[in-house]
C-alpha cells in the first residue's frame, strides 16, 4: 500500500470499502445471466456492474482521509483473527425496493454456517474500535448486478431477472479485502489496498 500511496499527485481522500472477492466460476455464470438480460432489454437505462468489479461488500466506509486508510486495514486484520475459511452460496435473484419499479438488481447470498454474518460483525466491531461509525442498517449480503437509472421497462427487467433466477453456486471465502473505489465516467475502478487471509 505504501508504494501506491507514494505515486504522484493524489487526492486528499479515498473512497474505501471492505469486501470478499467473487471467484472466477461464479463470475462466468453471472456474466451469462447478465448477457441474457441485456439481450432481452437492450434499451433499459441501467448501469451494469462489470464482472471484475463484482464483490460481496461487508462494510462500506466511504470517503476518508488517506492517512486513515491504514486504520481500515488494521480493522480488517483484527476481524480475521482466528476466523477460519468457510463457504457461502450465491443463489436467487431479486431487486430493491420490494415495491414499485426496481432500482437495483441483485443476487442473493446464503450463509448457512453463519460464518459470514459473524465475520461482518467482527469487522463492524473492529472498525468501531479504530473510530469508524457502525452501519445502522441490518446486514443483507448480496451481489449488486445493476442500478436502474429510469423506470421505463424497469419492472419488466426486474421480473425477467427473477424469472431467470440463479442456481446455487458454492464459493469459498478465503480472504477479506480492503478496496479503493474510484468513480469515473466509464464506471467505478477498484484497486486492492490490502488482503487479509482467513486461517
Amino acid at each position: 500500500m505504501q508504494s501506491e500511496l507514494a505515486e504522484g499527485p493524489r487526492p486528499s481522500t479515498w473512497r474505501v470499502f471492505c469486501a470478499i472477492a467473487v471467484p472466477e466460476n461464479v463470475l462466468v455464470r453471472v456474466s451469462e445471466h447478465v448477457s441474457k438480460l441485456r439481450a432481452e432489454f437492450p434499451t433499459v437505462a441501467a448501469s451494469w456492474n462489470k464482472d471484475r468489479n463484482l464483490h460481496l461488500t461487508l462494510k462500506f466506509i466511504g470517503h476518508i482521509p488517506i492517512e486513515r486508510v491504514t486504520d481500515v486495514s488494521r480493522a480488517a486484520s483484527m476481524a480475521v483473527e482466528k476466523a477460519a475459511k468457510f463457504q457461502v452460496q450465491v443463489t436467487g435473484a431479486g431487486s430493491f425496493p420490494k415495491h414499485g419499479p426496481p432500482r437495483v438488481l441483485w443476487l442473493g447470498i446464503e450463509d448457512r454456517s453463519g460464518c459470514l454474518g459473524q465475520l461482518q460483525e467482527r469487522l463492524e466491531d473492529a472498525c468501531a474500535e479504530v473510530g469508524f461509525e457502525r452501519e445502522a442498517r441490518r446486514f443483507h449480503p448480496h451481489l449488486t448486478l445493476a442500478r436502474l437509472n429510469r423506470p421505463q421497462r424497469a419492472k419488466q427487467l426486474g421480473q425477467a431477472h427473477k424469472r431467470l433466477g440463479f442456481t446455487a453456486s458454492t464459493t469459498a471465502v478465503t480472504d477479506l479485502l480492503v478496496l479503493r473505489s474510484e468513480l469515473n465516467p466509464g464506471g467505478s475502478k477498484y484497486s486492492e489496498i490490502s488482503r487479509h487471509p482467513l486461517s
